[in-house]
């Protein structure tokens, strides 16, 4: 806190509910964690409540951009991320996982999405690939974020303020991002595509 990593913090949740790649990160996980960092922290207030207040406001916020600007990506894009080859990065079942997701829940996928890692990255951009009522989607998105934000935040600046928390809260931190960014990185390292080099019929008389 007391070298600008707050800041860092609200960049990756803009990035999580907003970039392409930011289904990467680990979005619960940190802001619970966030949660237990400001409850030992005095930026920029000494009372560190107010500092929770001050944080989830900024991180509701960071989270409502970064859904307006998925919904932006996705009215411009259209459907051209359905069209394209799968990367190493980005993967077409993603896409339609999100479609689904928000074909079955409706409007109310955006504020559910926040809680499903990967779904929260597309459904913003799903929600204008198919031309979701702007003012609906800022709703939900709103309601949302602060949701989201607010519930997994509060819960770790309460259980921060335990003592046996506060002295060893390097350890959580570091315990709880190997646990959150493990399997990420292990399947993103080791995880191979699947082929299926279907030979049809008429190939297979001319072979």
């Amino acid at each position: 806190m007391a070298n600008g990593g707050m800041y860092i913090i609200l960049a990756i949740i803009f990035a999580e509910t907003g970039l392409l790649l930011g289904f990467i990160l680990p979005g619960d996980f940190l802001i619970f964690l966030t949660g237990t960092i400001i409850a030992s922290g005095n930026k920029p207030f000494d009372d560190p409540l107010q500092n929770l207040l001050f944080w989830e406001l900024m991180m509701v916020l960071a989270a409502v951009v970064g859904n307006m600007f998925g919904y932006w990506f996705g009215k411009k894009s259209g459907n051209f991320l359905f069209e394209r080859k799968d990367t190493w990065y980005l993967k077409k079942k993603h896409i339609v996982q999100a479609k689904e997701f928000y074909e079955r829940k409706g409007g109310g996928a955006i504020v559910l999405a926040r809680f499903v890692p990967i779904v929260r990255t597309f459904a913003p951009i799903i929600a204008g690939v198919v031309r979701m009522p702007y003012r609906k989607f800022m709703l939900y998105n709103i309601i949302g974020a602060v949701l989201w934000i607010c519930s997994l935040c509060t819960v770790g600046y309460f259980l921060g303020a335990n003592p046996w928390v506060k002295r060893n809260l390097e350890y959580i931190v570091l315990g709880m991002i190997v646990v959150a960014t493990g399997p990420v990185i292990w399947k993103m390292i080791f995880s191979k595509k699947k082929e299926s080099p279907a030979i049809s019929a008429t190939d297979k008389e001319t072979a």
